[in-house]
């Protein structure tokens, strides 16, 4: 699990995040309302694979944002475990996201 602090309400980063996975190309961030509350927001992070007019989604993960007041969300990024042929490269590809999202976001609080 990832955690770190970011700038903006959970729902200005669930934005940025849902921006910044669709410029992956192969990746989405989706905002789960059924799974988020007036204090935390849920995005489930997934993998594409498309074949014809077929499209396979594989979830890689969770990103739960919380407020705490002030602008400023809790980031928790959290892996779900592949149980295919293909975890390895599927942890990878979240491992590296997940990197991505705290090197963009994370904001040092004083």
């Amino acid at each position: 699990m990832i955690e770190f602090t970011a700038n903006g309400s959970p729902l200005d980063v669930s934005r940025a995040i849902e921006q910044y996975a669709i410029g992956q190309g192969n990746l989405n961030a989706i905002v789960v309302p059924w799974e988020s509350d007036r204090a935390t927001l849920s995005i489930a992070v997934t993998a594409q694979k498309i074949d014809g007019w077929a499209i396979e989604h594989t979830n890689l993960g969770t990103i739960k944002l919380s407020d705490l007041g002030n602008q400023l969300t809790r980031v928790a990024i959290l892996p779900h475990e592949a149980d295919n042929a293909d975890k390895p490269k599927l942890t990878a590809l979240f491992s590296g996201f997940a990197q991505k999202i705290q090197n963009k976001f994370q904001t040092t609080v004083s």
